[in-house]
């Protein structure tokens, strides 16, 4: 399950999918412009999110 992490305050969150109850899996997307961004997905092809955010800065998760 991929648990993102401020790395200011230290909460820590997990996600799961809300129409298969699956954890999210920790992936990459690389964007049209080359760079990536780190997203969380499901992995029974449900969707997938951006990294949440806490302290106004994007959490963090490890690959």
């Amino acid at each position: 399950m991929a648990t993102y992490e401020c790395s200011k305050c230290g909460m820590a969150v997990n996600a799961t999918c809300a129409k298969c109850d699956a954890p999210l899996v920790n992936d990459m997307l690389k964007l049209d412009d080359g760079k990536e961004v780190q997203i969380s997905k499901c992995p029974n092809d449900h969707g997938k999110i951006k990294s949440p955010m806490c302290c106004g800065e994007d959490m963090s998760c490890t690959i």
